[in-house]
């Protein structure tokens, strides 16, 4: 089955840090890969791995490593490269504390990437016929998943292993998600005159008690942020304009459909109640989803982390990744991977390396296993 003791010791956790550092210390948002695009694919190489780039754009590109002489394979891992824009940029690199690495991107999903490739990394120094797994390492995920959906365009794989931050617990099941745009109009005025107005943002207030109110009823599951909020115009005026974004995290057996349903109406309800118009637009949508325990590769990965001594359970991912994109295009997704999703997106963001270490292993070892 490919997890005995004699794997465990080729992965080799002092190239596993200094390859993470390497990659936590280039700074990646999304759109400005291009720097760890050149190093990741330069490592790939000199390992002796099959790497194919394909192009998103004019300057960016998704990493695919392939077996030799084939584009067929049974399982995918995927990783993205990007990150989110850095809380500060003179103090964004790697750095440890007592079990801990540091630093922007090590949990989403730097760490999760470089265990990845150092699995592969294992593969390339074994003798014999490389297994039927790929690893795909794309861009754009924090922003829109630009990456994902070009890899899916070309490259066909019934399954895949996302290496998103769980915790090394796997996903079978993934949530939902909607992004909203909430608009309400209301009356211009001086501002030193507001009762000749109508202010959109108080409008909006009052929409967003229903909206949220909706969302934390508990018959739903839903989960939900606000995370923006403008009026219009700025200056010393009552703003007769107010847009609000939010982002809309659904459990996986909801109906989609059902929800924005439910929203439409109450946004006409609300509208009975402010004087002004308002408006709701649904901008992206992913689908949720859960993929059942007795699926053959599924059980196979059971085996795998019973030959590691790991607990077999199994969760659903709270947050929207581009497993949501590879399940809408025909794609098995299982997101498991290092980190907490709790510390992604935060100044304190790390990981345990030791997990790394762990999610390395693992990923050799279920890759062996087929």
């Amino acid at each position: 089955m490919g997890t005995s003791t004699s794997a465990a010791s080729e992965v080799q956790p002092e190239r596993l840090k200094k390859l993470l550092k390497d990659m936590v210390d280039i700074y990646s948002p999304s759109g400005k890969e291009e720097e760890i695009l050149q190093f990741t694919e330069d490592y790939l190489k000199t390992a002796g791995l099959n790497v194919k780039k394909q192009s998103v754009d004019e300057n960016r590109y998704n990493i695919v490593v392939l077996p030799p002489k084939t584009d067929e394979v049974d399982l995918c891992f995927v990783g993205h490269l990007d990150t989110v824009t850095a809380h500060d940029l003179d103090d964004f690199g790697f750095y440890e504390e007592e079990d801990k690495a540091f630093g922007l991107g090590t949990s989403d999903m730097k760490a999760g990437c470089a265990a990845m490739i150092e699995a592969f990394n294992v593969l390339a120094e074994k003798k014999g016929k490389f297994p039927s797994v790929g690893m795909a390492l794309v861009v754009g995920e924090e922003e829109e998943s630009d990456g994902a959906k070009t890899l899916v365009r070309e490259y066909r794989f019934p399954w895949a292993v996302v290496a998103e931050p769980t915790n090394m617990i796997p996903c079978l099941g993934h949530y939902g998600y909607l992004e909203v745009l909430l608009r309400t109009r209301g009356k211009k005025a001086h501002s030193s005159m507001p009762e000749l107005g109508q202010n959109a943002i108080e409008n909006m207030l009052k929409l967003l008690l229903q909206v949220t109110g909706y969302a934390t009823s508990g018959s739903n599951g839903l989960v939900y942020n606000i995370r923006q909020l403008s009026g219009f115009p700025g200056g010393f005026v009552v703003p007769d304009t107010c847009e609000a974004w939010l982002d809309l995290h659904l459990p996986p057996d909801s109906r989609m459909d059902v929800l924005k349903a439910e929203l439409e109406h109450l946004v006409e309800d609300a509208a009975r109640e402010i004087t002004g118009d308002t408006y709701i637009r649904f901008e992206n949508t992913q689908s949720g989803y859960r993929i059942s325990q007795e699926r053959p590769l599924v059980r196979r990965l059971r085996e795998v982390c019973k030959g590691m001594k790991l607990p077999w359970e199994t969760q659903d991912f709270r947050s929207h990744s581009d497993g949501n994109v590879l399940w809408g295009a025909g794609v098995d997704p299982i997101i498991l991977g290092p980190g907490r999703l709790e510390t992604a997106h935060t100044p304190e963001e790390s990981v345990v390396f030791n997990q790394v270490v762990q999610a390395a292993q693992l990923y050799l070892n279920f890759a062996l296993a087929l």
